[in-house]
């Protein structure tokens, strides 16, 4: 797989718009989904899982009972990549909406 390439401000606020549910903090993409309980998180967070692996880039997340945290940053170019928006935009299908909304 080739090297990711950091993408500029500029260009990570333009694709932002089409992913609202997510915003920048820390210097990563951030979404936080609520889902009824632990059970449901984790089947969300297993689909994930199984996609970032056939993707080679993976989240950092957190989760408590029914709340996932989901951080994504291109490791390997210290910063946000198309890698990153591509995860955004698969989980963006699983999940259109915030649940808790």
């Amino acid at each position: 797989m080739p090297r990711a390439e950091k993408l500029e401000s500029d260009e990570i606020e333009r694709r932002l718009t089409a992913h609202p549910a997510w915003h920048l903090e820390g210097g990563k993409l951030r979404r936080i989904l609520r889902f009824p309980d632990f059970v449901q998180a984790f089947g969300f967070m297993t689909q994930v899982a199984l996609a970032a692996e056939k993707m080679n880039h993976h989240p950092e997340w957190q989760n408590v009972y029914g709340t996932v945290i989901i951080d994504l940053v291109t490791h390997d170019c210290s910063g946000i990549s198309g890698r990153d928006f591509a995860l955004a935009a698969f989980i963006d299908r699983l999940i259109p909406h915030d649940p808790s909304a």
